[in-house]
């Protein structure tokens, strides 16, 4: 028949499979000059290695001035490069952190030409304690220039990607050079998932609570004591952002936190107050927005009706800028892996998955 001349044939019993000769491991030694910097590049009881090794797979040992990379050639070729870079940072005199090697090995491994040393050279302001604030990853560098070409940028992404951080560093510095005569700071008193019912005090200590993380960033720019008289002197005000109503903001750098809980209206009270000379930092964490099941957020609008407009700038951040410890992105990453499982577990059971509230809103959950 037709059909038996094209059949496949069947494997004969005495037949020997074939096996792919395994890939040999490839081997790359390091030498550098200078045993004090390699210490450094090392870390306290080598923890920055063990890192490294980790993150690139690559088996890593070090005797004296001399480290051995041994593994699968795309590890040895990343484990390389970030200790070759890492040394190179070095000799800037910065300490290298493990948040340093962390952002080595992500960057490295998608951008294989960047310099860590040229990010180390685009310092924004030396904050407080003589520590130099800078960008650390292509998209933070984006958002950092972002504020050169526009009055407004919008700053979008997962906690810890230095959005508020480095629009402080960078109101600091206007105000430092005097591009801008004070910083206002604000941000929507919106209490995370609890509610903590009578506060005592009066409004300044109420409100107190909710700007807390805009203290604790300018204290890194700017000394306890200079911060304190720079308050008192209206230099720099920190409030709530239902104080911003009915205000014009001339020759200022306004930074809106925490903009996801902002409602439709407070988010277009807030855009109006720009006033001449001034400029604004909006950041904002879409998958944490606290607001009332139904309620639209002005950062999801906002995000959809200013996007194209000139002057206006927006940076989207991924789990990939986050600049806090290591395990904070995997962290990140591990909640975001179970929301998409429930979500495809949700919609195989019943069908089209709900709308969430961001396409509620109308808006781009990006």
């Amino acid at each position: 028949m037709l059909r038996s001349q094209f059949a496949a044939a069947a494997p004969s019993p005495h037949e020997v499979p074939i096996e792919t000769p395994p890939i040999p491991p490839v081997e790359r030694v390091l030498d550098f000059n200078d045993s004090d910097r390699l210490r450094e590049v090392a870390g306290e009881l080598g923890k920055n290695l063990q890192l490294i090794s980790r993150l690139s797979g690559a088996r890593i040992s070090q005797r004296g001035a001399q480290v051995r990379v041994q593994g699968a050639e795309i590890a040895v070729e990343l484990g390389g490069r970030v200790l070759e870079q890492l040394y190179a940072l070095s000799g800037t005199g910065t300490p290298i952190t493990l948040v340093d090697v962390d952002q080595a090995c992500r960057l490295l491994r998608t951008e294989p030409e960047a310099q860590l040393v040229d990010y180390r050279a685009d310092v924004v302001i030396t904050g407080a304690r003589k520590r130099a604030i800078y960008p650390r990853t292509p998209r933070q560098k984006l958002y950092v220039h972002a504020f050169e070409a526009n009055d407004v940028v919008f700053g979008v992404g997962p906690a810890g990607t230095g959005k508020t951080y480095l629009a402080m560093a960078v109101a600091v510095a206007a105000l430092l050079k005097e591009q801008v005569r004070r910083i206002v700071l604000c941000r929507p008193a919106v209490e995370a998932g609890e509610k903590l019912g009578f506060l005592p005090g009066d409004l300044t200590e109420k409100v107190n609570p909710y700007l807390r993380p805009l203290y604790d960033a300018l204290y890194d720019m700017v000394d306890e004591e200079r911060a304190a008289r720079l308050i008192q002197k209206g230099v720099i005000e920190v409030a709530p952002l239902a104080f911003m109503r009915g205000r014009t903001l001339n020759n200022a750098f306004i930074i809106l936190d925490e903009a996801q809980n902002t409602t439709s209206e407070q988010m277009k009270m807030f855009l109006t107050r720009l006033g001449n000379d001034s400029r604004c930092a909006v950041t904002g964490d879409l998958s944490q927005i606290d607001l009332p099941r139904h309620t639209r957020s002005g950062l999801v609008e906002a995000l959809r009706l200013v996007e194209g407009i000139e002057g206006i700038g927006i940076i989207r951040f991924r789990d990939d800028d986050i600049v806090r410890h290591p395990l904070v992105g995997d962290i990140v990453r591990a909640y975001d892996r179970e929301t998409a499982r429930v979500e495809a577990q949700r919609a195989s059971r019943s069908g089209p998955p709900e709308r969430s509230r961001d396409e509620e809103s109308g808006g781009d959950a990006s």
